[in-house]
């Protein structure tokens, strides 16, 4: 992992269209505004990990779904 240190106004640059700013410290706090093209999500990590297993979640749901199905239905050779 990369460490870098920045101040208020400062910026880090990653890649050619990537711009992270530190806009505020507050305490404890840091707000960073992120510049980058519509095709790259952002996205806090807390955020991010909870689509993620909530998406898991879906399709185990689908996957039982489909294994009841399967189970339950009449067989075409009858």
């Amino acid at each position: 992992m990369l460490i870098l240190t920045r101040r208020e106004g400062e910026s880090i640059r990653i890649g050619h269209d990537i711009v992270i700013t530190v806009v505020e410290i507050r305490g404890n706090q840091v707000r960073l505004g992120v510049e980058a093209p519509r095709s790259i999500q952002v996205h806090r990590a807390e955020v991010y990990d909870q689509v993620v297993e909530e998406n898991r979640a879906a399709v185990s749901t689908l996957d039982r779904a489909a294994e009841i199905l399967r189970t339950r239905a009449p067989s075409l050779d009858s």
